[in-house]
């Protein structure tokens, strides 16, 4: 079973999403605005959600997760949860 590890930065709306999204493409620090700004409780970990297998997470995070590009900002992605701003960091 694939494992990856992965972070993510989860807010209610898209336009908050994009706003983020737009700050880490300034240069923002993912860590620091995941913790501003992440309403998951991983948001106080820096977004960091550690290592999970293929299927742990809902369908549309886990297709970023396992399909999209390793060390990019992906997203808005939205979920049942909300809108997630998510980083694969490996795979393996």
């Amino acid at each position: 079973m694939p494992r990856a590890c992965a972070r993510h930065i989860l807010v209610k709306t898209r336009d908050e999403a994009e706003k983020i999204k737009a700050l880490l493409q300034k240069g923002g620090d993912f860590d620091k605005l995941a913790r501003q700004y992440s309403t998951c409780p991983s948001g106080k970990k820096g977004g960091s959600l550690g290592e999970f297998s293929q299927g742990d997470m809902v369908k549309a995070f886990d297709e970023v997760v396992f399909k999209g590009p390793l060390l990019q900002v992906q997203g808005p992605v939205k979920t049942r949860f909300g809108w997630h701003l998510i980083e694969t960091i490996y795979r393996s």
